[in-house]
């Protein structure tokens, strides 16, 4: 297994004004033509002020996993939704032809979460909502799989998966294997610090993983959050924010 360290992504907003999101394109740390990797299309890790409001807002063809790790928030959208999002409720947004949102945030402190912009196997699938309840917010000293095709607990509609993993300090936890011959990995450090293949990585870093194998070796208590994809499987990169922002 190969490891490379990503550079940090672009920073907009201002947590003082109530809202800031850091943006990873791993596309554009690999030098590639394509700002995303696969059907990994963009990762936000956003904090936001208790009470703010992200207005209703459109998405098309994009595939939006909303992994929270502190604090809540009421999802509202044009399917007919409005459901709670907590640390062990998670949501997927199969946003297809056609799809508004919008998020108000509810705790007495900030919302800490991730939002996920995976890529469709193709344009103008019909729009749908997905919640699940994992009924912990931790999954200890194992690999959790959060969103995968068919059959996973939240369906993204490519192949792709999104794992979660907390691995106490210096306990080691091996990479699961690939699920198919031309799969490669992103690991995100969401708290704690961690070694991977020869690197160093600290809360907010993430690394590309090419290659099978491979295990992690926490320094302090670390959070995980661990995507695969299949580079081999068909991907439609015009999403509206999920999508290529590099010219082809």
């Amino acid at each position: 297994m190969n490891a490379t360290k990503l550079k940090r992504g672009d920073r907009k907003g201002d947590p003082a004004r109530g809202f800031a999101v850091e943006i990873i394109h791993p596309g554009l740390s690999l030098g590639g033509s394509d700002s995303g990797l696969g059907a990994i299309g963009r990762i936000d890790r956003a904090t936001v002020a208790p009470g703010h409001v992200i207005g209703m807002h459109p998405h098309r063809d994009d595939e939006i996993l909303t992994y929270v790790r502190a604090g809540r928030m009421l999802h509202r959208d044009t399917v007919g939704n409005a459901e709670e999002i907590t640390a062990t409720r998670l949501m997927m947004m199969n946003a297809g032809h056609t799809f508004q949102h919008e998020e108000r945030m509810l705790d007495h402190g900030p919302v800490e979460a991730l939002q996920i912009f995976l890529r469709p196997r193709a344009a103008d699938l019909g729009p749908k909502v997905q919640f699940h309840d994992f009924g912990e917010v931790l999954s200890h000293g194992k690999w959790r799989l959060i969103a995968g095709p068919e059959g996973a607990p939240l369906e993204v509609r490519a192949q792709a998966w999104v794992s979660d993993a907390h691995v106490a300090a210096g306990a080691a936890l091996s990479l699961p294997p690939l699920p198919a011959p031309d799969a490669v990995r992103l690991l995100h450090v969401f708290g704690g610090d961690v070694e991977v293949g020869g690197l160093t990585l600290r809360a907010g870093d993430t690394a590309y993983l090419k290659g099978d194998g491979g295990r992690v070796l926490a320094g302090s208590d670390a959070d995980l959050v661990l995507f695969v994809t299949d580079q081999g499987a068909p991907v439609f990169r015009g999403g509206m924010f999920s999508g290529n922002v590099l010219a082809d």
